[in-house]
């Protein structure tokens, strides 16, 4: 018992000198801390700091993407991504819940706002049950993008656990709007420090190419908190603002635009080609106007994206056909081996026992000269050219022209195409646009020096470019690449290019334009195989084309339309398909230059009155006369804008609108065309999103209804084929719209004004 007790004590002794080691290293490490102020080789005022430190990420903006005159193609608006919070865990206080305590009910209350069903919302709500670890749900695309009105009215209803996140949603609001050269975004969701931020990345178009550009640089905010998370009094912040991307606004028309993808998918439903392009520039600056294909998607809603990635305009190399012959003849004229007047033997010419024919199975037209072959575009009068010009002086006028090499456009994968040029037989056809290849680009870069006084300008997209942060401008210069020939080459070969419109037998004759003199030429390329054994042999398959250059006494326009293989059936020709998109377009661009036409036209039609400051009678019986279509837009009783503007023509049935000084009321527009429900934008400031091409068949406000510059408004167009089973007929068939809007086109010019300004 004693020896226990000893033994005790003992072991009592040592562990009291343990615990009194433990306790002087314990002080030591203490009294080190505080002198030294060093931990693991860091400071320990540092770490401190740091726990008590808080960064927020400032997100930064995409920048925008508008037309020449200032409106909206891309922009970012922000909307809101919806979670439930469905673990009990995260709640303390029972009286103030942060997670969904009431499924039934929650799902009773979201389903009057999400699309989706209340019975697959309980559902997702209720895989908590299978899983007491989740910690929140998500409810797919239902609870995306969801707009801030919807967002506010949740708020209202107070449900717990049901959170928000805020994104950056990129829209397009013009649907199909040049959108392969405009382009989409990848939108991509991320975790930075505590929050989430959707990172938009351009896919194609000007959105890729131009990234560095139009995205931004996020910023950041570090402060001082206390243990509550609250920020403590008089603490030092550190701000590093965020930087906008820059703001880009194009050379494109909103109007022109408009109006080209009318009238492209017109063409398009009725004639069915594969492919059609369509370009539209200012010769004498190398600005795009307006640029459309098809196919083609839209960039809202993304359909068609699948069949439409590559911007053909830059991206597709195809032999040309006889529009080639402009840089044949320009090439002549330059050399001085074209004579007008000299005579040919039309019909064929061999070259290395391969015979070459004219288009009309070789009969040809006898001995004519050289300008009525230009006309009526003979092949043979262009090989008989080339043999005057001299094979390298050719090639060499061509690579001058900017053919076999890319424009420089800045736009992504852009081809070079590729001038065949290594045997007789395809020198010889070169000069009449087969076998060599080119882009749409490089034809409207080389056409711009025909129309330029011999000056070649590189096209260009970008009129001129916004800093995000500083506001600053920077503007496009146009850019002179080349001068190819002389001005006096230039303008006699516009002469010589009139022809083709007006000679009687001239291939272009259907291309005339009321009121203005054109140049032009047409042409017919076959298509190659794709495994190289010669040429397509259907009767549809060929690429018609035109080329056409207004006025030609000073010319403002340049306007390219290229069709591949479309279905022409008895009764029609290729003329009608590209006469349907050249005519109207060239027409109406040209009224917005304000190029007074060269000749009076006569149609019946009345000049526009004033009649800002009148009432709504007196406004109709001053319109009376007119038989215009006349759309009263407010329930105001005094007007205090019109469109047209006074001065400007108009002809019966002509929508004619009327703003009030009252609220501003939404009318019916069923069955309006693009443009016209444009022209409503216009005048009332309200914002529209049009889903599909054609004419209005529903409308998302109802009309007489209230509306503002706020005010969501989207219209589904429709072709007017399909129009019928929505209970609306269109006014006019697809071409009787064509003819209208020449008609109107006319009529301006006539009265030297400008539609739509």
């Amino acid at each position: 018992m004693k020896k226990l007790t000893k033994n005790r004590k003992k072991g009592a002794v040592i562990l009291r000198v343990l615990f009194g080691l433990f306790f002087i290293i314990l002080i030591g490490r203490f009294l080190y801390l505080e002198i030294i102020g060093i931990a693991n080789g860091k400071p320990l005022a540092a770490q401190a700091a740091q726990q008590y430190l808080q960064k927020e990420t400032l997100f930064s903006q995409r920048g925008n993407i508008l037309d020449t005159n200032g409106e909206v193609i891309a922009e970012n608006v922000v909307s809101y991504s919806m979670v439930a919070v469905v673990t009990p865990g995260v709640t303390i206080d029972k009286d103030n819940p942060q997670h969904v305590v009431d499924r039934v009910k929650t799902a009773k209350v979201l389903s009057k706002y999400i699309d989706m069903k209340e019975a697959d919302i309980l559902k997702t709500l209720n895989k908590v049950e299978d899983n007491p670890r989740l910690y929140q749900v998500e409810f797919g695309t239902a609870g995306k993008n969801i707009s801030s009105a919807t967002k506010m009215a949740l708020e209202k209803e107070k449900l717990p656990g049901i959170i928000f996140t805020k994104t950056n949603k990129r829209i397009y609001p013009n649907g199909v709007f040049a959108s392969n050269l405009v382009g989409i975004v990848k939108n991509e969701e991320v975790k930075v420090n505590d929050s989430y931020k959707t990172i938009q990345t351009g896919q194609m178009g000007i959105e890729a190419s131009e990234e560095n550009e139009l995205s931004g640089k996020d910023g950041s905010i570090n402060y001082s908190q206390d243990n509550l998370g609250l920020i403590l009094p008089n603490a030092d912040k550190v701000l590093k603002k965020a930087e906008n991307g820059n703001t880009l606004t194009l050379t494109l028309n909103k109007r022109i635009q408009t109006l080209l993808e009318e009238r492209m998918s017109a063409a398009q439903a009725k004639y069915t080609p594969e492919e059609m392009m369509a370009v539209v520039m200012n010769p004498k600056t190398g600005e795009i106007v307006a640029m459309s294909q098809r196919p083609t998607f839209n960039a809202q809603t993304r359909e068609g994206l699948d069949k439409s990635w590559r911007n053909l305009v830059a991206e597709e190399p195809f032999e040309p056909g006889s529009v080639m012959k402009i840089f044949t003849l320009a090439t002549a004229i330059q050399k001085g081996v074209y004579n007008p007047n000299a005579l040919y033997k039309s019909g064929s010419y061999s070259v290395d026992d391969i015979k070459i024919n004219d288009w009309n199975n070789g009969e040809g037209w006898g001995t004519i000269s050289f300008n009525e072959g230009v006309a009526i575009s003979s092949n043979v009068a262009f090989a008989n050219l080339l043999d005057k010009i001299g094979t390298s002086n050719f090639k060499s006028s061509l690579e001058k022209f900017g053919l076999g090499k890319s424009t420089g456009s800045g736009l992504a994968n852009e081809a070079s195409g590729d001038i065949l040029y290594r045997y007789p037989i395809e020198r010889v056809t070169t000069s009449f646009g087969q076998g060599t290849t080119v882009t749409a680009m490089q034809m409207m870069q080389g056409v711009s020096a025909i129309a330029n006084d011999g000056k070649m300008m590189k096209p260009y997209y970008i009129k001129e470019v916004k800093d995000g942060v500083t506001g600053k401008v920077t503007t496009t210069k146009p850019t002179q690449v080349g001068t190819p020939v002389s001005k006096e080459t230039a303008n006699e070969t516009l002469e010589q290019l009139r022809s083709v419109i007006e000679a009687e037998d001239g291939t272009g004759s259907m291309y005339k334009l009321d009121g203005y003199k054109l140049a032009g030429k047409t042409g017919t390329a076959q298509i190659a195989n794709t495994d190289g054994s010669g040429y397509m042999t259907g009767p549809n398959d060929y690429i018609y084309s035109f080329m056409g250059i207004a006025p030609t006494d000073d010319p403002q326009l340049v306007m390219y339309v290229t069709v591949k293989k479309p279905i022409i059936q008895e009764g029609q020709s290729s003329t009608d398909v590209i006469k349907s998109i050249f005519n109207p377009v060239m027409q109406t661009s040209l009224q917005y230059l304000n190029i007074k036409p060269e000749k009076t036209i006569n149609a019946k039609s009345v000049v526009m009155p004033e009649l800002t400051d009148q009432t709504i009678t007196q406004a109709q019986k001053a319109l009376k006369e007119s038989k215009a279509s006349v759309t009263v837009v407010g329930d105001g009783t005094k007007i205090v804008q019109q469109l047209p503007q006074k001065g400007e023509g108009i002809l019966e049935k002509q929508r004619v609108l009327l703003l009030t000084n009252g609220n501003i009321t939404i009318p019916d527009m069923a069955n309006w065309s693009k443009n016209d429900a444009l022209k409503f934008s216009e005048i009332s400031g309200v914002p529209l999103t049009f889903n599909g091409s054609g004419y209005v068949a529903k409308q998302s406000v109802k009309a007489g209804e209230k509306v503002n510059a706020n005010t969501k408004i989207t219209l589904e167009m429709k072709a007017a084929e399909t129009l019928e089973k929505y209970n609306v007929k269109p006014s006019t068939t697809a071409d009787e719209e064509t003819t209208a809007a020449t008609e109107r086109t006319a009529v301006n010019e006539a009265v030297g004004t400008i539609v739509g300004q």
